[in-house]
Parts: structure tokens; C-alpha cells; sequence
């Protein structure tokens, strides 16, 4: 005999959908954008921590990182040529077998906004994941789809039962992959500044495609987020990845000793 109350439907339907997360991971890639002037250690350390709390997490499966420089129309005070950045992030990347860079935000004329800039990736996600040619279904796979084909013309699919239906989108969701924005605590926090950011981009970026946020030291983002109501909305898009090693490294300081020790010479 046992104390435990019988299980319902509901929680046998989240037990479910716990068990499907933990056993199909969700695909994701870690996008960072940024001037990267220069890139640092810590920008690449970042990628590093998210994938591994994300992956602590049995929810995620980070299968690419990326790093995207500004354009040369950002104009930001002593930014260098989106060439110069652009070979030093080569070099900085040559070690890593995950983490790429892309030009395509650097290469426009103008300063992108960040949500267009999720917006590329995702949609190059997308069409790389349709393109890319896939092995013979396994036989659990069959089995989700339920014997339907997904090619199957508008009446066959009209007809289709609410079984098929989530049969087929419960195995085109194994296969997808989504962009999540990997930042720091400071990124988020400028949401707060006035003017800064549009607030429908605020939306979309955490609401279409979340946060991956690595926090600072002397930096609260959970209690930014809680006194932000459209961050409060989407609260369960931002992962907060807690950073516990201080490094007071950026690339603000090493542009302050490279003029001062050009001027030294």
C-alpha cells in the first residue's frame, strides 16, 4: 500500500514531455554579437560556460557557436576595421572546433540591428537543416510518424487524424534548431537604458528567440528581470549562467594599454 495519490493525465503527460526533453534535447546555436574590438579571452570563455550549463541541463544540445562583428557603420568611438577585427577573431578561433565566425553583419553598410541579425541566422539555420540530407528513419522515428508522409498531398493531409498531426510535428521539432542570443549581464541591463533599444526588438529577441545571459560580478540579472515587465514576460526564455571565475579582462582596457604603450614607444 502506498501514500501517493494517483496520477493524472495531466501528470502523466508532463512526466511524458519531461522524459521526450531529456531524451530529444532541444538543438540550439549560441549567437554573440558584438564590436569584438578587440576579441578577448572572456568573449570566448562565454560560449564555453553556456554550453556547458546548458548541456547540464539535459534540455539543450549546443550544436554550433557564432560569433558575428558589427559593421564599420556602427560608429562607435575607436572602432577599429571590421577587417582588422575580423582576422583577429580568426586567430583567436583557430583552437576551437565549434565556435565560427560570420561576416555577414560586419560586411552591410549600415549598423544591423540585433533582432535582424537573429533573424539571418535563424533563417540560415532553417534552410541548412532542410538541406542538409538526412540518414534513413530509424524505427522510433517511423513509429512517431505514424506511418504518415509528410509529402502526402493537401486532402491526405485534411484528413488526417490529431494523432498524425502531432506525430509529424512532434518529429519536424526534433530536427529543428534554434538561435538563442548569448550575451552578458550588461546587454541585458541596457535594456533598461532609454532609447537604446526599440522595445518590439526587445520583444522579439526574447521572446522569438531567448537569452543565454552570463552574469558579472556586482551584477543582478534576476532582479533586473523581475523588475522589467517585458523581460518578466518571457523570464522563461533567459537562461542566467552564473560566471563564479572573476576576470576583469575587456576590450576597452587592452585598447587603453595598447595606446599607452604605443605612446611609451
Amino acid at each position: 500500500m502506498t501514500d501517493e495519490f494517483p496520477s493524472t493525465t495531466e501528470d502523466a503527460a508532463a512526466r511524458s514531455d519531461s522524459e521526450d526533453t531529456m531524451s530529444n534535447p532541444t538543438k540550439c546555436v549560441l549567437l554573440a554579437c558584438g564590436s569584438f574590438n578587440p576579441v578577448t579571452n572572456m568573449h570566448l570563455r562565454m560560449f564555453e560556460i553556456a554550453r556547458d550549463a546548458l548541456h547540464r541541463t539535459q534540455k539543450f544540445s549546443v550544436v554550433k557557436g557564432i560569433i558575428s562583428p558589427v559593421s564599420d557603420g556602427y560608429g562607435k568611438k575607436d572602432l577599429l576595421p571590421a577587417s582588422h577585427r575580423c582576422e583577429m577573431l580568426k586567430l583567436a578561433l583557430k583552437s576551437s572546433n565549434w565556435i565560427n565566425m560570420d561576416t555577414w553583419e560586419c560586411e552591410q553598410s549600415k549598423w544591423t540591428e540585433t533582432a535582424k541579425v537573429l533573424k539571418y541566422h535563424q533563417s540560415k539555420v532553417d534552410r541548412e537543416s532542410n538541406t542538409r540530407s538526412k540518414p534513413a528513419p530509424t524505427k522510433k522515428r517511423r513509429k512517431d510518424l505514424r506511418n504518415v508522409q509528410i509529402n502526402s498531398n493537401d486532402n491526405d493531409y485534411d484528413d488526417m487524424s490529431v494523432d498524425d498531426h502531432n506525430a509529424i510535428n512532434a518529429a519536424l521539432k526534433k530536427d529543428s534548431v534554434s538561435v538563442r542570443l548569448l550575451c552578458g549581464a550588461d546587454l541585458l541591463e541596457s535594456f533598461g537604458t532609454p532609447g537604446l533599444w526599440a522595445d518590439k526588438d526587445i520583444e522579439e529577441i526574447v521572446g522569438k528567440y531567448g537569452l543565454v545571459c552570463i552574469t558579472r560580478e556586482g551584477s543582478d540579472p534576476r532582479k533586473f528581470i523581475y523588475e522589467s515587465d517585458v523581460l518578466s514576460k518571457y523570464q522563461e526564455n533567459i537562461i542566467i549562467v552564473t560566471e563564479w571565475i572573476f576576470n576583469d579582462i575587456s576590450s576597452t582596457k587592452i585598447r587603453y594599454q595598447a595606446k599607452k604603450t604605443s605612446k611609451e614607444e
